[in-house]
Protein backbone atom coordinates (compact mmCIF):
# COMPACT_ATOMS: atom_id res chain seq x y z
CA UNK A 1 0.00 0.00 0.00
CA UNK A 2 1.35 3.55 -0.96
CA UNK A 3 1.20 6.08 1.91
CA UNK A 4 0.33 9.79 0.16
CA UNK A 5 2.12 12.50 2.28
CA UNK A 6 0.04 16.22 3.16
CA UNK A 7 1.42 17.35 0.12
CA UNK A 8 -0.35 14.36 -2.07
CA UNK A 9 3.25 13.06 -2.76
CA UNK A 10 3.78 8.73 -2.65
CA UNK A 11 6.01 7.98 0.12
CA UNK A 12 9.02 5.66 -1.49
CA UNK A 13 8.57 2.43 -0.44
CA UNK A 14 10.86 1.80 2.62
CA UNK A 15 11.54 -2.64 2.14
CA UNK A 16 10.92 -2.57 -1.86
CA UNK A 17 13.58 -3.97 -4.20
CA UNK A 18 15.98 -2.49 -6.67
CA UNK A 19 13.53 -1.41 -9.03
CA UNK A 20 10.51 -0.33 -6.56
CA UNK A 21 13.03 2.03 -4.65
CA UNK A 22 14.21 4.14 -7.81
CA UNK A 23 10.46 4.14 -9.52
CA UNK A 24 9.04 5.35 -5.73
CA UNK A 25 11.81 7.89 -5.23
CA UNK A 26 11.63 9.13 -9.08
CA UNK A 27 7.44 9.57 -8.57
CA UNK A 28 8.34 11.23 -5.03
CA UNK A 29 10.19 13.30 -7.16
CA UNK A 30 8.01 14.03 -9.52
CA UNK A 31 4.73 14.76 -7.26
CA UNK A 32 7.02 17.36 -4.74
CA UNK A 33 7.72 19.31 -8.61
CA UNK A 34 3.73 18.97 -8.89
CA UNK A 35 2.97 20.20 -5.38
CA UNK A 36 5.47 23.32 -5.88
CA UNK A 37 3.54 24.08 -9.25
CA UNK A 38 -0.12 23.60 -7.74
CA UNK A 39 -2.20 26.42 -7.61
CA UNK A 40 -0.12 29.42 -9.81
CA UNK A 41 -1.45 31.04 -12.49
CA UNK A 42 0.84 32.38 -15.33
CA UNK A 43 2.64 35.37 -13.80
CA UNK A 44 3.25 32.69 -10.38
CA UNK A 45 4.40 30.27 -13.23
CA UNK A 46 6.81 32.79 -15.17
CA UNK A 47 8.56 34.43 -11.79
CA UNK A 48 12.05 34.69 -11.25
CA UNK A 49 14.17 35.42 -8.04
CA UNK A 50 17.07 37.34 -7.72
CA UNK A 51 19.64 37.43 -10.55
CA UNK A 52 18.28 33.64 -11.65
CA UNK A 53 15.79 34.06 -15.37
CA UNK A 54 14.65 30.29 -13.88
CA UNK A 55 10.80 30.00 -13.38
CA UNK A 56 8.72 27.24 -12.78
CA UNK A 57 6.92 27.23 -15.91
CA UNK A 58 10.00 26.57 -17.65
CA UNK A 59 11.07 24.23 -15.24
CA UNK A 60 7.72 22.25 -15.67
CA UNK A 61 8.84 22.37 -19.52
CA UNK A 62 12.16 21.49 -19.26
CA UNK A 63 11.54 18.85 -17.04
CA UNK A 64 9.06 17.55 -19.68
CA UNK A 65 11.65 17.57 -21.99
CA UNK A 66 14.40 15.82 -20.50
CA UNK A 67 11.40 13.15 -19.38
CA UNK A 68 11.09 12.42 -23.36
CA UNK A 69 14.76 12.60 -23.83
CA UNK A 70 15.84 10.03 -21.59
CA UNK A 71 12.42 7.94 -21.88
CA UNK A 72 11.58 8.07 -25.40
CA UNK A 73 15.06 9.16 -27.34
CA UNK A 74 17.53 7.21 -25.38
CA UNK A 75 16.10 4.35 -23.67
CA UNK A 76 14.00 3.65 -26.91
CA UNK A 77 15.56 4.88 -29.60
CA UNK A 78 12.67 7.19 -30.96
CA UNK A 79 12.52 10.31 -32.59
CA UNK A 80 11.64 13.25 -31.15
CA UNK A 81 7.80 14.36 -30.64
CA UNK A 82 6.07 17.79 -30.71
CA UNK A 83 6.91 20.30 -29.73
CA UNK A 84 10.74 18.81 -29.34
CA UNK A 85 10.93 17.95 -33.01
CA UNK A 86 10.55 21.41 -34.28
CA UNK A 87 13.09 23.03 -31.98
CA UNK A 88 16.42 24.53 -33.69
CA UNK A 89 18.37 23.46 -30.21
CA UNK A 90 21.48 25.04 -31.94
CA UNK A 91 20.16 28.39 -31.90
CA UNK A 92 18.95 28.26 -28.42
CA UNK A 93 19.93 25.39 -26.30
CA UNK A 94 17.48 26.60 -23.79
CA UNK A 95 14.25 26.91 -25.36
CA UNK A 96 12.78 24.67 -23.48
CA UNK A 97 13.24 27.23 -20.52
CA UNK A 98 12.24 30.36 -22.29
CA UNK A 99 9.63 29.42 -24.34
CA UNK A 100 7.64 28.21 -20.95
CA UNK A 101 6.57 32.27 -20.97
CA UNK A 102 4.23 31.82 -23.77
CA UNK A 103 2.37 28.77 -22.60
CA UNK A 104 -0.53 28.58 -20.58
CA UNK A 105 -0.38 27.18 -17.08
CA UNK A 106 -2.77 24.80 -18.78
CA UNK A 107 -0.32 23.92 -21.74
CA UNK A 108 2.92 23.63 -19.07
CA UNK A 109 1.13 21.27 -16.62
CA UNK A 110 -0.60 19.32 -19.39
CA UNK A 111 2.56 18.85 -21.74
CA UNK A 112 4.47 17.84 -18.53
CA UNK A 113 1.79 15.46 -17.37
CA UNK A 114 1.72 13.82 -20.65
CA UNK A 115 5.29 13.49 -21.03
CA UNK A 116 5.33 11.44 -17.27
CA UNK A 117 2.66 9.65 -18.68
CA UNK A 118 4.39 8.72 -21.73
CA UNK A 119 7.57 7.95 -19.71
CA UNK A 120 6.02 5.45 -16.96
CA UNK A 121 4.67 3.89 -20.18
CA UNK A 122 7.82 3.16 -21.73
CA UNK A 123 9.54 2.10 -18.58
CA UNK A 124 7.11 -0.50 -18.15
CA UNK A 125 7.83 -1.42 -21.84
CA UNK A 126 11.30 -1.70 -21.43
CA UNK A 127 10.98 -3.92 -17.94
CA UNK A 128 8.45 -6.12 -19.89
CA UNK A 129 10.94 -6.18 -22.72
CA UNK A 130 14.26 -6.36 -21.13
CA UNK A 131 15.66 -10.20 -19.96
CA UNK A 132 17.72 -11.30 -17.08
CA UNK A 133 18.63 -7.78 -15.30
CA UNK A 134 15.61 -5.59 -16.24
CA UNK A 135 17.60 -2.70 -14.77
CA UNK A 136 20.47 -3.51 -16.82
CA UNK A 137 18.93 -2.72 -20.27
CA UNK A 138 20.78 -0.48 -22.13
CA UNK A 139 19.84 2.17 -24.03
CA UNK A 140 18.90 2.11 -27.93
CA UNK A 141 20.89 5.53 -28.53
CA UNK A 142 24.33 5.24 -27.58
CA UNK A 143 26.61 7.84 -26.94
CA UNK A 144 29.42 9.32 -29.15
CA UNK A 145 31.82 7.06 -27.73
CA UNK A 146 29.29 4.35 -28.78
CA UNK A 147 28.70 3.39 -25.20
CA UNK A 148 24.88 3.31 -23.86
CA UNK A 149 23.65 4.12 -20.40
CA UNK A 150 21.58 1.20 -18.14
CA UNK A 151 17.83 1.94 -17.63
CA UNK A 152 19.29 1.97 -13.68
CA UNK A 153 21.68 4.86 -14.65
CA UNK A 154 18.76 6.82 -16.64
CA UNK A 155 16.63 6.16 -13.25
CA UNK A 156 19.19 7.33 -10.97
CA UNK A 157 19.90 10.24 -13.44
CA UNK A 158 16.27 11.47 -13.36
CA UNK A 159 15.91 11.27 -9.91
CA UNK A 160 18.54 13.65 -9.37
CA UNK A 161 17.63 15.88 -12.28
CA UNK A 162 14.25 16.19 -10.28
CA UNK A 163 15.80 16.69 -6.89
CA UNK A 164 18.05 19.41 -7.88
CA UNK A 165 14.94 21.11 -10.05
CA UNK A 166 13.08 20.47 -6.88
CA UNK A 167 15.66 23.14 -4.66
CA UNK A 168 15.09 25.64 -7.36
CA UNK A 169 11.58 25.07 -6.97
CA UNK A 170 11.45 25.52 -3.14
CA UNK A 171 13.54 29.08 -3.73
CA UNK A 172 10.73 30.05 -6.45
CA UNK A 173 7.61 29.05 -4.56
CA UNK A 174 8.80 30.80 -1.46
CA UNK A 175 9.73 34.39 -3.31
CA UNK A 176 6.13 33.87 -5.25
CA UNK A 177 3.94 33.39 -2.20
CA UNK A 178 6.16 32.31 0.62
CA UNK A 179 4.81 29.13 0.65
CA UNK A 180 7.90 26.83 1.79
CA UNK A 181 8.36 23.09 2.88
CA UNK A 182 11.02 20.04 2.36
Amino acid sequence: MTTIDEHGRPEPPLTAGELGTLLGFLDYQRATLAWKCAGLDAAGLRATTAASTMTLGGMLKHLAYVEDHWFSRSLHGNDAVAPWNAVDWKADEDWDWHSAAEDTPEQLLALWQSSVDRSRALVAEALADAEGDPLGRLARRTWPDGSAPSLRWILCHMIEEYARHNGHADLLRESIDGRTGE
